[in-house]
């Protein structure tokens, strides 16, 4: 298994489909970042204002708000809406799915007979991939607002660890998710749309929806893009580690279950 691994991680990170998925993540954070300074700038809302742009006091709150916030609560503004879950999502998704579109997974197979350890290398190398996107994406957000003069309250180092450390745990179960779908469907363009529809949070608005009209207990809080959303509030910090746990570990032996039992395919 740790030849395959080896072989994943090389390919992983030689591979032009990941280096694309960073400068994408980069570029994406630094332009957030710099929307984010625009519009938290007195000045800039001013001189919008006086050339004709409709600013009320709902945008000067806002402003004064963004100025206000720390570190972590300006991050967790922008990667707390499941922007991450996609990226990876969509990026293990098609890191995986280039094994069944070369053919390569009948030589894996042929070469590896027990499905166990082809799914053990690929969870692990989420788990990789999931943690860099995760690393990448919350420095970023943290560092990239001071390039465009902006100067949140500093969080102190512990906060910021314990944020990054949920955040990469829920992260790799969502990467998981995208690991299960792709062995079940073997289609990219569906592990796609459901990675998008899934880390977007469209799938917890609807559990909600209909949780409410069967008067059934919130279950949407447990799906892992609800988990991200509430992982960190500014008032009262991270959320209970015990949470986090479980609900990682639940949906990872789901999905892990899920990729062993779609292997068993005879087609492979």
């Amino acid at each position: 298994m740790f030849n395959m691994l080896r072989m994943d991680l090389r390919r992983l990170f030689r591979g032009r489909g990941f280096r694309a998925v960073l400068l994408i993540t980069t570029a994406l954070m630094l332009l957030v970042s710099l929307m984010t300074a625009v519009v938290s700038d007195p000045e800039t809302l001013e001189d919008m204002g006086a050339r004709g742009a409709e600013i009320d006091e709902i945008d000067r709150q806002m402003s004064e708000e963004i100025l206000n916030m720390t570190q972590l609560d300006l991050a967790h503004e922008t990667l707390g809406g499941g922007f991450l879950l996609i990226i990876v999502g969509i990026g293990v998704t098609l890191f995986v799915n280039g094994d069944f579109s070369s053919g390569f997974i009948k030589n894996t197979c042929c070469a590896q007979p027990r499905r166990i350890r082809y799914v053990a290398s690929k969870t692990l190398t989420a788990g990789v991939y999931s943690g860099v996107i995760t690393l990448l994406g919350v420095a970023l957000i943290l560092l990239a607002p001071y390039l465009f003069g902006m100067r949140p309250a500093p969080s102190s180092v512990s906060d910021i660890l314990q944020y990054l450390f949920w955040m990469w745990l829920l992260h790799w179960a969502f990467a998981m998710m995208a690991l299960a779908l792709v062995l079940l469907t073997r289609s990219a363009t569906l592990g796609i749309i459901l990675s998008l529809v899934a880390g977007g949070g469209l799938t917890a608005v609807l559990l909600g929806t209909l949780s409410k009209l069967l008067r059934l207990p919130s279950l949407e809080q447990y799906l892992l893009a609800s988990v991200v959303k509430g992982v960190y509030a500014p008032q009262s910090g991270m959320i209970q580690a015990g949470m986090i746990l479980a609900c990682v570990a639940a949906w990872a032996v789901i999905y892990g279950v899920g990729s062993l039992l779609a292997m068993e395919k005879q087609d492979i």
